[in-house]
């Protein structure tokens, strides 16, 4: 089968190495990939919001399967736009993906039905804003309602700074159209879980949890990123702590969805904060995290693409989704200086070829010559699968000593914060 993603990022290079392993594919597209796709894959430099160019492509081509891994053409209608073309597409349809590109709505849909998730407030107006700010606790949590690279979130210490938060959202642009309404949120505490799940519309099946190292810096320290490293398993869960989450969040998401007509089909992102009175929601996202894919498909067994044809069926209770549960993995992220504010791309990257026992995953590359050289924030993604966590973590820092270029940043402990 012919067979496109629809991304170019670390997260789509994670999913180009996971499909190059099913025999089901005979030719794999990707657009518009990068540089380490390209070994994998035939890259198209096609925009992966370019939803009529996408669709003329995937006609053109006779595509059997389009995964459509990113947020924005997601919330745009990607996979509404290639159905109605006669294309199976994998991901949530338009409707679905609100989940992610509105806050809000995710909020409503949570308070709806009874999804535990923290208080809230949503307003698109500064004055009403401000003065729902003086009555609430700090540290507060300010959001922007929309699609913002992962970065749209201000954990404000002070009342001043919270107020702030809310002036350049509403007022100064600072996210654009996606901060034009604000969801304001008491603050949680605990450690944050990712638990990525697949769905068919009806039956929902977790994946191996992971964690994600979402600021700059050492220690947690810095601005919010895209993320800067993740490992898996994130948290030791029991069987009564997976059956939990599975009854209180998991079920009850996919039921509300369907409730609310519009049944989510795809890969779904639970942000979990394990707080001291049980497991809250954080965020949704409408498909799989970046980095957190780097981590959780190295340890997936089952053929991906069988997996997808079972989504796209709704038969994803017939089949098995099956793990390399005694293992581990540890991703970390190598990323340009000034990354996520200012920053130089066109560097040379050297020591790609000297890493043999990890996978490196590329998220921001491309290829001049016969030189790959940065293009991004996020330039590689570097993961171990290990016996042990503390040896996933290892290796993945003896491979990432091995790579080079020129102001490169990464965190020091992942893993270990």
């Amino acid at each position: 089968m012919n067979v496109l993603i629809v991304g170019g990022g670390g997260r789509e290079h994670a999913i180009a190495w996971k499909f190059s392993q099913s025999p089901k594919i005979t030719q794999l597209y990707c657009a518009p990939g990068n540089a380490g796709i390209a070994k994998l894959a035939t890259c198209v430099p096609i925009k992966a919001t370019d939803l009529d160019a996408m669709v003329q492509f995937a006609v053109a081509k006779g595509i059997d399967l389009v995964f459509v891994a990113p947020d924005d053409p997601l919330a745009l209608g990607m996979v509404d736009a290639l159905l109605q073309a006669g294309i199976r597409a994998f991901g949530p349809s338009k409707a679905a993906a609100r989940i992610e590109a509105s806050k809000s709505f995710a909020k409503d849909l949570m308070r709806r039905y009874h999804i535990p998730t923290a208080d809230y407030a949503v307003f698109e107006s500064l004055e009403p804003a401000l003065s729902y700010l003086c009555s609430c606790d700090l540290p507060i949590v300010i959001k922007a309602d929309g699609l913002a690279l992962g970065k749209g979130v201000i954990i404000a210490q002070t009342q001043l700074e919270a107020e702030q938060a809310v002036r350049d959202m509403l007022e100064g642009n600072a996210f654009g159209q996606a901060g034009s309404r604000v969801v304001i949120e008491s603050f949680l505490t605990g450690p944050e879980l990712t638990i990525l799940a697949f769905a068919d519309g009806k039956t929902v099946v977790p994946m191996v949890s992971s964690r994600d190292h979402k600021r700059a810096f050492d220690q947690d320290q810095g601005p919010n990123t895209g993320g800067m490293g993740t490992i898996a398993p994130g948290a030791s869960l029991s069987e009564q702590d997976q059956q939990h989450m599975m009854d209180t969040i998991f079920q009850p998401t996919i039921d509300a969805m369907a409730a609310e007509g519009c049944p989510f089909k795809g890969v779904i992102y639970f942000g979990l904060m394990l707080t001291p009175t049980g497991p809250k929601v954080i965020e949704y996202n409408a498909r799989f995290g970046d980095p957190e894919a780097q981590v959780v498909l190295p340890l997936l067994q089952t053929d991906l693409v069988e997996i997808c044809e079972a989504v796209l069926d709704e038969r994803l209770d017939q089949i098995e989704v099956r793990w390399q549960d005694e293992r581990s993995a540890c991703c970390v992220v190598l990323a340009s200086g000034g990354y996520p504010g200012t920053y130089t791309t066109g560097h040379p990257i050297t020591g790609l070829e000297t890493v043999t026992k990890s996978l490196v995953f590329h998220a921001g590359t491309r290829q001049e010559g016969s030189q790959i050289v940065t293009a991004g924030g996020r330039v590689l993604g570097v993961t171990a699968v290990a016996d042990s966590l503390d040896a996933a973590i290892d290796q993945a820092y003896q491979d990432v000593a091995r790579i080079h270029f020129d102001q490169v940043h990464y965190r020091k402990d992942i893993g270990r914060t």
